[in-house]
């Protein structure tokens, strides 16, 4: 095939990459940064959309974070890819404060008395998890089925979660917007120079190669 990769990853290499990217996360960050700033779009949608990806990064719908991001973007006329690269902002570094604000914030919305930090949260959520893929194969295996624990830690740790994370991460997007339209605006205002500035350049050589001047 054309695009498939010479040498194949191992699962235990994409596992690995996924915390800590080729090149560092200073590298991959920089990248999306740049990617951000190319967009052909106004600052305006492009930073809604950097917004989406960061709100929705704040709640725990993992594997969904990319349809999230890009529905939440168009709701608000966003930009749809910038939503996309905004959840970038999720990553294994940020993760732990994103999650903390939002149990926080969940646990006082809601009022629970046990506040569960963010590794006995994921740990409560696997296991809820596990149970339902049991559940799911009793209907192969004919085994009886058990609900209690997904309900149990549907009520006391993933609905304050996710409240948390529709409530904590509006704070965030709209601090992600404004430090980011200023910065775009600007590169593309540079940029916009710069393309002007070859361009009259090209038509100043190509004037001086009718006439025959020197460039």
């Amino acid at each position: 095939m054309i695009f498939k990769r010479r040498n194949p990853r191992t699962t235990l290499r994409t596992v690995a990459e996924f915390f800590w990217p080729r090149g560092g996360w200073r590298r991959a960050a920089t990248y999306v940064l740049h990617r951000m700033r190319r967009l052909p779009d106004s600052p305006e949608r492009i930073c809604i959309g950097i917004a989406a990806g960061v709100y929705v990064s704040f709640l725990p719908i993992w594997g969904l974070h990319f349809l999230s991001a890009a529905t939440v973007a168009w709701i608000f006329r966003g930009n749809i890819l910038a939503a996309l690269l905004g959840t970038f902002y999720g990553n294994p570094i940020t993760f732990p404060l994103m999650a903390v604000s939002a149990l926080e914030t969940g646990h006082w919305l809601v009022g629970g008395e046990v506040r569960l930090t963010v590794g006995a949260t994921l740990h409560a959520i696997g296991e809820a998890g596990g149970e339902f893929w049991h559940n799911v194969m009793t209907t192969i295996t004919g085994e009886p089925a058990h609900w209690s624990r997904i309900v149990e830690v549907f009520h006391e740790v993933y609905l304050p979660y996710f409240l948390g994370g529709v409530v904590a991460g509006i704070p965030f997007a709209l601090a992600t917007y404004y430090i980011h339209l200023p910065l775009i605006r600007a590169y593309q205002k540079m940029r916009q120079k710069r393309l002007k500035h070859r361009f009259e350049a090209a038509r100043e050589r190509q004037r001086a190669a009718q006439t025959g001047e020197p460039t």
